[in-house]
């Protein structure tokens, strides 16, 4: 049994290498039931693997990850297939099955795993869709959808088993002004009204502050800072304030390492 105080997600000396590269290298960090945490940092510092880690799809080579209590890389395989039902996951490209409904798209993970007559099935997907407002949108294919309706569709489907927790993988990349707030206020929406723990995985500042209680920034294998959104936004760490705010200049340069100028063009 774990208590409603203790993380719902517990990190501890997490280090995963791909080759001799660590992409976490010494890694703790809490994720608080129901809240809204996001996991920020440059591309390719490893966030979408920090994902997989926690769903149990990669094995690091040293620390631990607790999901609800359980080492998540110690279950067996039934017992990992049971706690991911609980885990909703919104993948960065949506993921919706191209030759299905937008109807059999949500229904899909009930009728694998809930095993529910029909009819309670239809009025659990007409709930979902309603949720995201796209209910009219039922019968469309997913080819007959905008990029931000895709988005939507796939968090219908993600939250359909009524999980205790969603991961958010990149959520705001290529999506218009219109479809980026939608997707704030309904993340939002979701993880108050439902009572949910919601991860974001992003590098989008701006949509991400606004929703996130929490912040962990990482680079080069390790956590940088972490706080609250307003703290981080105005934190005097060089790099979280170069990250949070855009800077060109700071710790991170903006050449890459090379020789002299001079020796490259003279041939020396």
């Amino acid at each position: 049994m774990t208590s409603d105080t203790e993380p719902l997600v517990k990190i501890r000396g997490l280090r995963f290498f791909r080759g001799e590269r660590a992409i976490f290298d010494g890694v703790d960090i809490d994720i608080t039931r129901g809240s809204i945490t996001a996991i920020m940092g440059p591309s390719g510092t490893g966030k979408t693997t920090l994902l997989k880690l926690i769903s149990g799809q990669l094995r690091p080579q040293g620390g631990t990850i607790e999901v609800n209590g359980q080492n998540i890389h110690q279950l067996s395989r039934r017992a990992l297939y049971r706690l991911r039902i609980r885990m909703g996951m919104l993948f960065q490209s949506g993921a919706l099955l191209t030759d299905v409904s937008v109807f059999d798209n949500v229904a899909y993970p009930l009728q694998e795993h809930a095993h529910l007559p029909p009819s309670m099935i239809r009025k659990l997907v007409m709930l979902k869709l309603e949720a995201v407002g796209l209910r009219g949108a039922r019968d469309l294919m997913p080819s007959a959808l905008s990029g931000g309706m895709a988005r939507r569709v796939a968090l219908a489907r993600a939250i359909a088993l009524d999980p205790m927790m969603i991961m958010y993988d990149e959520p705001f990349t290529g999506q218009d002004p219109i479809s980026l707030g939608v997707l704030v206020q309904l993340i939002r929406a979701l993880n108050d009204a439902s009572r949910l723990t919601s991860i974001i995985v992003s590098h989008d500042v701006q949509e991400t502050t606004e929703i996130a209680d929490y912040i962990y920034v990482i680079s080069d294998g390790r956590v940088i800072d972490h706080g609250p959104p307003d703290a981080m936004m105005h934190s005097d760490a060089p790099w979280t304030g170069q990250f949070m705010r855009g800077l060109a200049n700071g710790p991170v340069p903006f050449h890459y390492p090379a020789p002299g100028l001079e020796q490259d063009l003279l041939g020396a």
